[in-house]
């Protein structure tokens, strides 16, 4: 009988659409961070439910032949990169693999050709928004991306697929708000005034949005904050404020302001402008 904190030797045998590894031992099957099918784990019990369990890796005993060894451990706890673990020809062939289970087991179609995945020929450095949450970690102002499945965030300052550009100016935002002691929000104790930072970028324009997420409509010293912003960053042509007061997990609120420049920014698709 597996009790929690039981360590077993068990096999990674399929992944989760999250990329979770699979593992089945004793009528029960887990799911388990940063695991890959072929490899052999030494696995601790974390949780026991009915018949499922979640488990974490405490030793590779063998590793997969399709594993990425060069993502740093801090993406993955974060999920920014669920499958940052496994190597991008790998992923590939597991997008593909999702689009034939869930054709077979949603509608039970199997007779469906499924195309080999598209890939990228650099799979980094593509995304071209970005909504980041505003914290403070250890008496300091952070920006990052939450640690997976809490509100706890994990200071980042390079998220690995957002546009390099977006994220030097998330990092030079977030020294800003430090230097003008602006208040990072608080889930918690419902206080503080910047929730999050969101950046998009034309990816042929290089126009640049800047959205201050905040609980409440007066921002001190603001048009200090974005004058030093525009004087760096002349690509920043819109910088809004987007008011939002509820306790939520939703990013925006209902009201829009414009502090700064255009209302919009525009970028080329196929022949066409786009605001």
């Amino acid at each position: 009988m597996l009790n929690k904190n039981d360590i077993v030797e068990v096999e990674i045998v399929d992944l989760t659409h999250e990329g979770a590894g699979v593992a089945k031992v004793d009528g029960f099957v887990f799911f388990v961070d940063n695991a890959l099918p072929d490899e052999v784990i030494k696995m601790r019990v974390l949780k026991l439910k009915k018949n499922i369990g979640f488990g974490k890796v405490e030793e590779y005993v063998t590793l997969s032949s399709n594993r990425n060894q060069d993502i740093d451990a801090t993406y993955l706890r974060s999920g920014i990169a669920d499958f940052g673990h496994m190597t991008y020809e790998e992923q590939l062939k597991f997008k593909r693999k999702q689009v034939v289970d869930n054709l077979y087991k949603t509608a039970g179609i199997s007779d469906v050709e499924v195309a080999e995945t598209l890939g990228m020929e650099t799979p980094y450095a593509y995304r071209n928004k970005a909504q980041v949450p505003v914290r403070r970690v250890k008496g300091q102002l952070e920006t990052g991306f939450y640690r997976k499945n809490s509100h706890d965030l994990i200071p980042i300052e390079d998220f690995l697929i957002q546009d390099k550009e977006i994220d030097k100016l998330i990092v030079f935002v977030r020294d800003l708000l430090r230097r003008y002691d602006l208040k990072p929000y608080d889930e918690k104790e419902q206080t503080g005034l910047i929730r999050h930072l969101v950046v998009r970028r034309g990816h042929y324009s290089g126009q640049m949005m800047l959205v201050f997420v905040t609980t409440r409509p007066k921002v001190f010293r603001i048009d200090q904050v974005i004058a030093k912003i525009t004087e760096a960053y002349p690509s920043v042509v819109s910088i809004i404020q987007n008011i939002n007061d509820k306790n939520t997990n939703a990013i925006f609120g209902k009201e829009f302001r414009t502090l700064y420049g255009q209302d919009t920014i525009t970028d080329s698709m196929l022949g066409n402008d786009y605001e």
